[in-house]
């Protein structure tokens, strides 16, 4: 586990950015960091670099446009070497002692992730100041099929996509199967590339340590669906599903599919309607039932999820910290 490229895409991170590169440049593991500067609105670039530690591991690039988290990543796949390959973004951070806790002697693996611990924006510094633990149980071997399924967010539970992983991964198979990020999306971009790693025959190994911290932002990237965004999703997944496909794992994404179309209708409807009204929101849609379906099954969903907190709030912590995958 040594020889790594930490790869962090940035857009408006002038707050968080340099806890985030210090605490990449802090493992021995890491032989280049490389910063992409998403075209940035504010001093992102320059509160990166404050982060330099004098070894020269430190690169930081600036977009001349937007490019999006995946282009972002692409442009630092072809402008670093290193043979490992760990996103980091820029509001977390690596916990000391991270990478090493991620080896595993006998490599056979192209991507090796650990869990993520989420803890709210305030207290995020406090927690960037533990060390990588051991969360209890035994190394695994991911599957597609669950990969897809622990990717179908469930009504009344924390957001636990297993595509907020962020393992680290052997260049070279992204290299010799010819896969990179799909530039084409703005949200999924992760889940998207892991499971095409997966259906390419990718090992990978999910480890029972914590060594990432995730801060929890209501505004962050992946709290903002654009209908678009969930339409390029749903896009994503019918790729996969053109391919040869093993029944189980054909049956599942497929199920993600529905799950994302009905986000998509869902979100779709709701602008239309406040753009023209509910009545001719209605009305331009009334030959698309299924569209009209998806939308209300997500109107009732956001019902009861706004009642649900009420439900033992008072005696619920507000600050502890979660594991994306329980211990």
């Amino acid at each position: 586990m040594d020889e790594i490229c930490v790869i962090v895409a940035a857009m408006d991170a002038e707050r968080t950015i340099t806890r985030a590169v210090a605490s990449a440049l802090a493992e021995r593991e890491v032989a280049e960091v490389v910063v992409i500067d998403d075209f940035s609105r504010d001093g992102t670039a320059a509160a990166a670099m404050r982060a330099e530690d004098g070894t020269g591991r430190l690169k930081v690039l600036r977009s001349p446009r937007n490019l999006g988290p995946a282009g972002a990543r692409n442009l630092a796949l072809s402008r670093s070497a290193a043979p490992l390959v760990a996103i980091l973004d820029a509001d977390d951070a690596i916990l000391p002692g991270r990478f090493a806790a991620l080896a595993d002697p006998k490599g056979d693996w192209d991507m090796t992730a650990d869990n993520i611990m989420f803890v709210p924006e305030t207290e995020a510094e406090d927690f960037a100041a533990l060390e990588a633990f051991d969360t209890g149980g035994v190394a695994e071997r991911m599957t597609l099929e669950r990969f897809v399924r622990e990717n179908i967010s469930r009504p009344g539970r924390p957001r636990g996509e297993l595509g907020f992983l962020k393992p680290v991964i052997r260049r070279a198979f992204l290299e010799r199967n010819r896969l990179a990020y799909d530039p084409r999306l703005r949200l999924g971009e992760d889940f998207d590339l892991y499971a095409r790693m997966l259906i390419a025959g990718a090992r990978f190994r999910l480890v029972a340590a914590c060594g990432y911290v995730a801060t929890e932002r209501p505004d962050s990237l992946s709290a903002r669906h654009s209908a678009a965004d969930l339409r390029a999703l749903v896009a994503a997944d019918d790729r996969m599903l053109e391919g040869n496909l093993p029944e189980g794992a054909r049956a599942i994404l497929t199920a993600h599919r529905a799950h994302c179309a009905q986000r998509w209708h869902h979100r779709h409807f709701l602008d239309a309607k406040q753009r023209r009204g509910l009545a001719r929101a209605l009305f331009d849609h009334r030959r698309q039932p299924r569209l009209l379906v998806d939308a209300g099954l997500g109107v009732m969903r956001d019902k009861f999820a706004a009642l649900r907190p009420a439900v033992g709030a008072a005696d619920a912590p507000q600050t502890r910290p979660r594991f994306l995958v329980a211990p």
